[in-house]
C-alpha cells in the first residue's frame, strides 16, 4: 500500500522550535525518526484506549460495508500522535494516505489538485487544519458532504461554475486549536476525537520500544526517569531516548539506566519534572521580581525575553497543567507547588499543587 510520508512544515508564528529541546512540534531530526519508530497497527499504538477502540469499530464497518470512513478530526496538544493514526487508519483499511497541512493550502486549486488524484476511499490528511484559508475552507465544505469541487472559472461576465465530482474519500483533520475551527467545518466530521496526554506509565511503554528498534538496550526504571520528564508528549520522549543513548554510549557501557537518563537530561537542563531553563526562568522571574504575581503577560514578556505570544502558546500550558502557573483577571500568579518547585517557601496562605516530588510519585501530569 504506497503512503505519501511527506511531512508538513509544523509549528505557528515565528517562534523557532528548534531552539527549544522540550517543543512538543516536529524539528528536523523528529522527522526521519518518527517514521521508523511509528507503530504499523493500531494493535502496537501505545495509549489514547477510547479512541483507539472506537476507531477499530468503525474502520471495521467501513472495511464491511466496503464504503469510505467517515471524515475524523483529531485535536489536541502537539506530538500525542494524531499523525501517527492517520497512518494507522489508512493500513488498516489498505488505502493510500496523503499528507498535507493548512497553511500548504493557499489556494482552491491546490485543494483540487489533491482531491481529484484520490482514489476510491483513500484518506486526505491535513494537519494544522484550522489554518485553512477561508476561500479554501469554502470550496471543502461540498467535497466532504457531496464528494464534489464547485470551482469557478474565469472572470467577470465570462465567469462560470463547473462541478467536478469525486472519488468518495476521507478526510482526517488535525488540529492543535479546535476552538479555532469554523462551526461549519467542525460540525461536517463525522467522528472528533481529543487526544490526552500520556501518564508516565504509557510514555514508559512507548519508550522501551523505541529503544528496541534503535536497537539499544535500556532497563525499565531508565524507560521510567525519561518518560516522567517528557511533559506527557511521546514526540518529546523518543527526542531524549536518543538524546540519553548518547550518553549512555559515552559515559556507560551503551546501556540506558535510571543514573545515565538522570545525567543526560540533568546535563541538557531538563529537571525531574520536564521544565527547562526557559520555564524555570520564567518561574523565577513570576516568584523573585513581582512576588509571585499577578503580572501581566506583556509585562512577564519584558521580563523574560520571549513574545507574549510565545509565553501564551508554548510555556503556559505545561506550567498549568503542572497547578504551577494560575491564570487570573490580573495576570499571572505562581502557586505554592511552583514556589517549592524552584526551592523558595511560599508565602502563609498560598495555596496551589503539590511539589514536584509529590506529583512524579503520584504520576500526575497535570
Amino acid at each position: 500500500m504506497p503512503i505519501n510520508t511527506k511531512v508538513p512544515e509544523y509549528g505557528d508564528g515565528d517562534f523557532d522550535f528548534e531552539s527549544r529541546y522540550t517543543a512538543a512540534e516536529y524539528t528536523p531530526e523528529d522527522t526521519e525518526t518518527e517514521l521508523s519508530l511509528r507503530p504499523k497497527t493500531l494493535d502496537e499504538y501505545v495509549g489514547q484506549e477510547k479512541v483507539k477502540s472506537n476507531l477499530k469499530i468503525y474502520i471495521e464497518a467501513a472495511a464491511a460495508r466496503q464504503e469510505a470512513l467517515d471524515h475524523v478530526l483529531l485535536f489536541g496538544p502537539p506530538g500525542l500522535g494524531k499523525t501517527t493514526l492517520s497512518f494507522l487508519v489508512a493500513s488498516e483499511l489498505g488505502v493510500n494516505l496523503k499528507v498535507t497541512s493548512g497553511p500548504a493550502i493557499a489556494k482552491a486549486g491546490d485543494l483540487a489538485a489533491l482531491l481529484t488524484t484520490l482514489e476510491r476511499n483513500d484518506i486526505l490528511f491535513i494537519d494544522e487544519i484550522h489554518r485553512l484559508p477561508k476561500q479554501v475552507e469554502e470550496v471543502l465544505y461540498p467535497a466532504m458532504e457531496d464528494f464534489c469541487l464547485d470551482l469557478m472559472m474565469g472572470k467577470g461576465p465570462s465567469a462560470r461554475s463547473i462541478r467536478i465530482p469525486l472519488k468518495p474519500f476521507t478526510l482526517i483533520g488535525a488540529t492543535t486549536r479546535a476552538g479555532q475551527l469554523s462551526a461549519p467545518l467542525r460540525d461536517r466530521f463525522g467522528m472528533s476525537f481529543r487526544l490526552e496526554m500520556y501518564p508516565p506509565e504509557d510514555l514508559a511503554r512507548i519508550v522501551t520500544r523505541s529503544a528496541g528498534l534503535l536497537e539499544t538496550s535500556i532497563t525499565p526504571a531508565g524507560a521510567l526517569e525519561i518518560a516522567k520528564r517528557s511533559r506527557g508528549t511521546p514526540r518529546i520522549a523518543n527526542r531524549w531516548l536518543k538524546r540519553v543513548r548518547d550518553f549512555a554510549i559515552v559515559k556507560g557501557d551503551g546501556t540506558v539506566t535510571e543514573e545515565i537518563a538522570d545525567l543526560a537530561l540533568r546535563a541538557m537542563e531538563i529537571d525531574e519534572l520536564g521544565l527547562d531553563s526557559v520555564d524555570r526562568k520564567m518561574l523565577d522571574a513570576i516568584i523573585r521580581h513581582f512576588g509571585g504575581g499577578p503580572v501581566g503577560l506583556e509585562t512577564l514578556a519584558a521580563v523574560t525575553g520571549e513574545a507574549a505570544v510565545t509565553i501564551e502558546d508554548v510555556y503556559e500550558p505545561y506550567l498549568m497543567q503542572l497547578g504551577f502557573l494560575n491564570r487570573t483577571p490580573r495576570g499571572r500568579m505562581a502557586t505554592a507547588g511552583a514556589y517549592r518547585h524552584m526551592g523558595v517557601t511560599p508565602p502563609d496562605g498560598l495555596t496551589g499543587a503539590a511539589s514536584g516530588q509529590q506529583l512524579m510519585d503520584t504520576g500526575e501530569d497535570g
